[in-house]
């Protein structure tokens, strides 16, 4: 426990160094803060392994627990991101009551959301500033002409993730003097953090997964890296509203002001996509392995999957799959009514919202530990 103490304190003191700060007074104890953190690391995106590299985490935590010391293991959340979407765009939009981050913030945790490299305020690599790296049939509108790529592989990998994810826990684990944190993520995140959890049990509480990108023939080992094929990729506001609106199977199942609200946080997040033609939003294309059956079999901590009943992205047949192969005694899985793969944007997001809310103070869902549960019906 000592050497775990003293190793904690040692990440606290690097860390600390690249952290904002902000002025809280008791006046504001229910105010909810947002707090700038970045996380250094050594990439190892393969383009740019070995170079420092910046992770870009974002805190909302109400001031009055701010000023509190001796924040249990249990209170503390970090959300990651999918695929597409960046952390403070998935999972903090400024409108009315969508921000599952401030949602658990107001519910008393410190929550944290984390960028992996090539999204949002983290580092971008330098292929993703040249739209010849997106593939030839979607390079017009950004080129003259149809142009070689500079750099023809995928540009992240799912090890990259998992070093930038475990440069944050072990910054947010530093912060606030605690063992554990637990872990919220969405899509691709599944991978991602359930991967990194399946790795690293002793590091993590519990698991949210919402539409976890889980797949049971996933490659147990890496290809030959970098992998060849297209870098990165972008999403215009008219893809983004086609490809929400072909998962709506009920009346109202979302507002068109919160789709405004996401799209323009969405360019918010990238100064350069936003820049590009009439404004996209960019993000790598990443290399998958690792997060098979044999790594959830083995995964043990308790874990909610959470899957919208309309999902065409991630089709809660293969959160089913996740569920039954996952080795943990505890775990639910809730078929959530009237949602798609974006369910936190939608009209039962609270729904969501409390469901994690309930998993991560009492590992229960409508007091239930195991099984499946229909939520909105």
């Amino acid at each position: 426990m000592q050497r775990r103490s003293a190793c904690l304190m040692a990440v606290a003191a690097a860390a600390l160094l690249s952290r904002s700060t902000a002025t809280v007074t008791a006046d504001d104890s229910d105010r909810v803060l947002t707090i700038d953190h970045y996380v250094r690391v050594t990439s190892t995106v393969p383009a740019m392994a070995g170079q420092p590299a910046q992770v870009y985490v974002r805190e909302r935590v109400q001031a009055g627990p701010m000023l509190r010391t001796g924040l249990s293991g249990d209170r503390v959340v970090l959300f990651v991101h999918g695929a597409g979407t960046p952390a403070e765009v998935s999972f903090d939009v400024p409108y009315q009551d969508y921000s599952w981050m401030e949602f658990l913030a107001r519910a008393g945790f410190d929550v944290f959301a984390m960028d992996t490299t090539g999204y949002g305020r983290s580092t971008r690599p330098a292929p993703m500033n040249d739209p010849c790296n997106l593939a030839k049939d979607r390079q017009a509108g950004f080129v003259v002409a149809p142009c070689p790529p500079s750099y023809p592989h995928q540009l992240t990998t799912i090890q990259s993730d998992w070093n930038d994810i475990g440069a944050a826990i072990d910054y947010v684990r530093a912060l606030r003097h605690v063992d554990k944190v637990s872990l919220v993520a969405w899509s691709l995140g599944g991978p991602r953090a359930g991967g990194y959890a399946g790795q690293h049990p002793d590091k993590v509480s519990k698991l949210v997964l919402l539409a976890p990108a889980y797949n049971r023939n996933t490659p147990a080992t890496a290809p030959t890296l970098p992998a060849d094929g297209v870098s990165m990729n972008t999403q215009s506001r008219p893809e983004f509203v086609t490809n929400w609106d072909r998962q709506v199977g009920c009346a109202d199942q979302y507002d068109q002001a919160t789709s405004h609200a996401v799209w323009q946080s969405m360019l918010d997040s990238d100064p350069v996509g936003s820049t590009w033609s009439t404004g996209v939003r960019r993000a790598p294309n990443t290399t998958v392995w690792g997060w098979t059956p044999k790594l959830a079999g083995a995964t043990l901590i308790p874990t909610l999957m959470v899957s919208g009943a309309h999902d065409k992205q991630v089709p809660p047949a293969r959160v089913q799959d996740l569920y039954a192969d996952l080795g943990a005694t505890d775990k639910v899985f809730i078929d959530l009514a009237c949602s798609s793969h974006n369910a936190m944007w939608e009209k039962n997001h609270l729904l969501l919202f409390r469901a994690s809310l309930e998993w991560l103070t009492s590992g229960t869902v409508n007091g239930q530990k195991s099984g499946s549960i229909k939520m909105g019906y």
